[in-house]
């Protein structure tokens, strides 16, 4: 897996980069690699895990991103809620990389906590008529169809999700307009702002029990997190192994800087909790796999894995210097790609009350 991922990511990782998104025939080749179509659950999911860990390694958080929303966060509520007619229509072509998947839930005044969601979709006679704007959704502007939550009923005296429901709406819609958004990191993963104006949406799109959205989010969001926590573990062994062997390679005063026991030691303690970390992302893939991911434990690796990925990016830019710090610097497209992830998928303030509250 990982000798395919290299053969088909690393020659086009820059350039991928550079316009901001993974190419067409990127997806298509990914596809026909079979690495879009990796299971979902069960016992095959630890295959996937592999995979994700594998894809946090090529060093690109753009890449990461945009496979994971495509392969696994926004076709997994297609997979868990959608009926047979949307999983028929949308699944196999996503799976092959001829259709991309995005997922738009982020809004101005509602990311963390959605209960200010805006997003409206009315009631027409053939289906529904969705009015409103996403921030951040990763393969916006190459979208073929963007899993959305919007708001179709509203409720007196409530600001929660209550009256939500989750549709799958083809980016070719009119009404649907999309706009780059750049972003400090994660360059190739093609996030955009999506303006929904009047998008006319046929009833046999929405996704699920309609008003119940949060049930369906409870569960997915889980899911998310495992992703998101085993791709930056993945990520992280590939920082270390950056900073390892710079600090053999590196001299100062004579003498490699791996030779000095404030640099050692910090990276021992790197070290250890990555391998800590590790294998509690194992962990909690192999419960998912039996069906029993719980809060406690998605919540947990996606916080302290995406926080370690920050602090090793951090080390191995600071023990760079000033080479690690220009522009063009591996240290600091690491540095930059790292602070997403506690941001992304639940920010760490939002994951530490979950723990407390789910301990």
């Amino acid at each position: 897996m990982r000798n395919t991922l290299g053969v088909l990511v690393s020659p086009n990782a820059e350039q991928w980069e550079s316009a901001k998104r993974i190419s067409r025939e990127g997806w298509r080749a990914l596809g026909e690699a079979g690495l879009l179509s990796l299971a979902h659950k069960g016992t095959d999911f630890l295959h996937s895990a592999i995979f994700l860990e594998e894809l946090g390694g090529l060093g690109y958080g753009g890449i990461r991103a945009s496979v994971a929303v495509h392969a696994y966060m926004a076709v997994s509520y297609l997979h868990l809620f959608g009926t047979e007619e949307q999983q028929r229509g949308y699944l196999p072509a996503a799976q092959q990389g001829r259709l991309i998947a995005a997922l738009a839930i982020t809004e101005s005044t509602a990311g963390s906590d959605l209960r200010q969601l805006s997003t409206r979709a009315e009631r027409t006679g053939g289906g529904y008529r969705v009015t409103g704007e996403k921030l951040y959704v990763a393969n916006g502007s190459q979208a073929d169809f963007i899993i959305t939550l919007a708001r179709t009923r509203e409720m007196q005296g409530s600001r929660g999700l209550t009256g939500a429901s989750l549709l799958v709406i083809d980016a070719d819609s009119p009404g649907v307009s999309r706009s780059p958004e750049p972003m400090l990191g994660w360059h190739s993963a093609d996030i955009c702002r999506v303006r929904f104006t009047d998008v006319p949406v046929p009833t046999e799109r929405l996704i699920g029990r309609r008003d119940q959205a949060l049930l369906h989010l409870v569960h997915a969001l889980d899911f998310e997190r495992l992703v998101a926590g085993i791709l930056a573990v993945g990520g992280v062994r590939h920082c270390l192994d950056l900073l390892k062997g710079f600090v053999r390679e590196h001299h100062v005063k004579g003498a490699p800087l791996g030779t000095h026991q404030a640099v050692r030691h910090r990276i021992a303690d790197l070290e250890s909790s990555y391998d800590l970390i590790r294998h509690y992302g194992y962990r909690a893939a192999w419960l998912h796999a039996r069906g029993q991911l719980d809060t406690y434990t998605a919540s947990s690796l996606k916080l302290r894995a995406t926080e370690l990925a920050v602090a090793a990016a951090q080390t191995c830019l600071q023990f760079h210097g000033a080479r690690g710090y220009a522009a063009d610097a591996v240290a600091a497209r690491l540095y930059r790609d790292a602070m997403a992830g506690p941001i992304a998928a639940g920010a760490s303030e939002l994951l530490r009350d979950l723990v407390y509250e789910s301990a």
